[in-house]
């Protein structure tokens, strides 16, 4: 693992150099500076946060979690495309997450190194911002793998095979790391930073929210946890602003256009080419999803999805099946809520799941407001986010004529009931946004009663509740690797695990 790897689109030639002349001093013959020469002191973190949070981007679309989505069943292959077989089966080697691992880490030591520069000239509001998209990747990068390395990641040379740090350890080190973050955000911004800023254009309130949201996040995943008490972090966010609402999208945006390596990156990996060819042809709908979303005359569906080239309605595939699903033509691709244009934002955090988080909160008695009021709050938002015509009366007459998502089917009941109801709209709210997010809440509530979204190859046992740690970390980082013992991806709970 290359812990020390800048990766930048943009900046890639420029701070390719700066790996290679790190640790070199001037000679005596060094008599001038080439201005046009990029140094590590001419690349600075102003130059280097914009690529790096136009990546945070590109992995919250990546074909990287694929995996992800297929598993909790927004997406399944094409019947004209031969199932993956390890990842169908759930049979996954250690090499299944490596490519994932790397483009992480990248984009994560893009963020640290913009942190460290930005705090060595004083720009506290950058490095904010910067920290704040950091704990965004990091918790997902717990949740996926469990113990990771985080606190030695980044030290290069010095710290060559990063030791590990505990999932929960790291889960705090956030913790703390947003409360410093929301400090530093509240500095004095430079006059550049509203257009270094391509995430919120500058606007301190929105970054304060979204750091708040992810506090909150950490918290939610751990409300299983025998004894866990977020009284003091709740305190935190309640006193500094709350959490995003509707309305308060964290987007990222530098200029997408419909031209190749230009587009918006979730449309470029699941919707259409610059030509108008399907970028991602053996992606299609899962039968699990649309069959749920068909049972409760789901306006959102035709917003996941689009009704197949060759005609007739929105229709899935069989996540596992082998043989005899529908080829592609016949089958539905992603749809105009979630692939509406090349130019559009792409996003890191949408406010619904905020808003389905604090609901989840008030719930179980943490957090001040009534539960339902929250709750619908939330399912309208999605409607209004995927773009429903009318989206405020379509989201009230779905939850008022489905008892899956009608409040008065949990009133009165008790926590974990509501809370479990509360995260079922979520997961059908977060189709193809936030996999990694449903895959937790299945992993910590088990809130689906019917267990379609299981593959159904036959070789699969249970749904993993972790990947394994990547080879290359075996390759390169051995004996630290080995150090967290034998991983079973069934058998391995994350420390938030029930």
């Amino acid at each position: 693992m290359k812990y020390f790897k800048i990766n930048s689109r943009i900046c890639a030639v420029v701070l390719a150099v700066i790996v290679a002349c790190t640790g070199c001093k001037k000679g005596y013959l060094d008599v001038n500076d080439d201005p046009n020469r990029a140094t590590d002191a001419n690349v600075t973190a102003e130059l280097i946060f914009p690529n790096a949070a136009h990546n945070v981007g590109v992995r919250l679309a990546s074909a990287n979690l694929r995996f992800v989505q297929n598993w909790v069943g927004y997406f399944a292959q094409a019947g004209d495309y031969a199932i993956l077989q390890d990842e169908t089966s759930y049979i996954i080697n250690f090499s299944f997450g490596d490519a994932l691992w790397e483009n992480e880490y990248n984009v994560l030591f893009d963020l640290y190194l913009t942190k460290q520069k930005a705090l060595a000239v004083g720009d506290s509001v950058l490095a904010g911002a910067s920290m704040v998209l950091s704990a965004r990747l990091w918790q997902d990068m717990v949740d996926i793998y469990g113990n990771i390395p985080y606190s030695k990641a980044f030290q290069g040379v010095l710290v060559a095979q990063p030791a590990y740090d505990k999932a929960q350890d790291i889960y705090a080190a956030l913790q703390t790391s947003l409360d410093s973050a929301n400090i530093y955000l509240q500095g004095t911004a430079k006059s550049t930073f509203a257009a270094t800023d391509i995430v919120n254009n500058g606007n301190i309130t929105l970054w304060t929210k979204f750091a708040n949201t992810l506090k909150l996040r950490l918290l939610i995943r751990q409300s299983q946890v025998n004894g866990f008490n977020p009284a003091a972090e709740i305190a935190k966010i309640q006193a500094n602003g709350g959490v995003l609402h509707a309305g308060e999208n964290i987007d990222v945006n530098p200029g997408y256009v419909n031209d190749v390596n230009k587009q918006s990156p979730f449309y470029a990996n699941f919707g259409f080419t610059t030509t108008g060819s399907q970028a991602s042809p053996s992606t299609r709908a899962n039968t699990y999803f649309v069959n749920l979303l068909n049972s409760t005359n789901d306006p959102r569906l035709s917003r996941y999805f689009r009704a197949p080239s060759a005609g007739g309605p929105i229709t899935g595939c069989v996540y596992g099946l082998s043989a005899g699903n529908p080829i592609g033509k016949k089958s539905s691709y992603t749809g105009p809520g979630l692939v509406g244009s090349a130019t559009q934002n792409q996003w890191i955090f949408p406010a619904f799941e905020s808003m389905f988080l604090e609901a989840e909160a008030i719930a179980r008695g943490w957090m001040t407001g009534v539960a339902q009021d929250a709750y619908e709050s939330a399912v309208k938002e999605s409607f209004t986010w995927l773009g429903v015509p009318n989206a405020t009366t379509a989201a009230t007459t779905y939850m008022s004529g489905n008892p899956i998502a009608n409040w008065a089917t949990v009133a009165g009941s008790n926590v974990l009931a509501q809370a479990k109801f509360i995260a079922a709209q979520k997961y059908v709210a977060m189709c193809g946004t936030d996999p990694v997010e449903a895959w937790s809440d299945i992993r910590r509530l088990d809130m689906l009663t019917d267990k379609g979204y299981i593959s159904v190859n036959a070789s699969r046992p249970i749904l993993p509740v972790r990947i394994l740690l990547p080879q290359i970390e075996y390759t390169s980082n051995g004996d630290n690797a080995r150090a967290q013992g034998t991983i079973s991806q069934f058998d391995s709970k994350l420390f938030w695990q029930p």
